[in-house]
């Protein structure tokens, strides 16, 4: 009998969470390396499937902040416009 390690976390409901709610590429990316977690653990590629989890992980993370990024980008040059029209009023 092979000791197998733990299976390692998909992250795939970060993935989708990500795609519908932040941002779509990268979410995308999130998915494409949470589906392949399960499938590369096995066929006994743990480190593969390890490399997944993580990129899984870091996409998912990264299409949150690209959000929020993009949303205080949004709230500074609409505040502004709001706040310079309200002003000059």
């Amino acid at each position: 009998m092979e000791n197998k390690p733990a299976r390692p976390n998909s992250y795939l409901a970060l993935a989708i969470i990500s795609t519908i709610l932040c941002c779509l590429p990268t979410g995308i990316v999130s998915i494409i390396y949470a589906t392949k977690v399960n499938s590369t653990y096995e066929d006994g590629k743990y480190e593969e499937a390890n490399r997944a989890s993580k990129n899984a992980k870091t996409w998912g993370l990264v299409s949150i902040g690209l959000a929020f990024f993009g949303i205080i980008i949004y709230v500074l040059i609409f505040g502004v416009a709001f706040l310079g029209a309200i002003s000059g009023a």
